[in-house]
């Protein structure tokens, strides 16, 4: 099994979890299932579930959202952004707020 971990601010913060908790039922259902495929399946996650966006960044694709993750430790995926789907591309933006979030992370350890 995999673990799964949300990232957590210098504050204690948590944006993933306060993304999660903003969804309706339906979609927070969706993102709750893969995770669960995420954390069973892990590296062997692929389209359409999982696909990779640059480098050690890859997008969770749970219906209309989208979460961002990477492998931090062996067997241990930290996920570090989500985001509501609105267009076919990942928006620079919110793929520079998972990359930066990485980094901050790596740089920690």
């Amino acid at each position: 099994m995999w673990q799964i971990f949300f990232y957590e601010d210098h504050r204690g913060k948590n944006p993933v979890l306060e993304f999660l908790d903003s969804l309706p039922a339906r979609d927070r259902a969706k993102a709750n299932n893969a995770l669960r495929l995420l954390e069973e399946f892990g590296t062997n996650l692929t389209m359409p579930h999982a696909r990779r966006i640059e480098g050690r960044l890859w997008e969770l694709r749970p219906g209309d959202n989208r979460l961002f993750y990477f492998l931090q430790l062996d067997r241990k995926f930290i996920i570090l952004h989500g985001y509501r789907k609105q267009s076919m591309k990942a928006p620079e933006k919110e793929i520079a707020t998972a990359l930066r979030r990485m980094q901050e992370l790596l740089e920690e350890k």
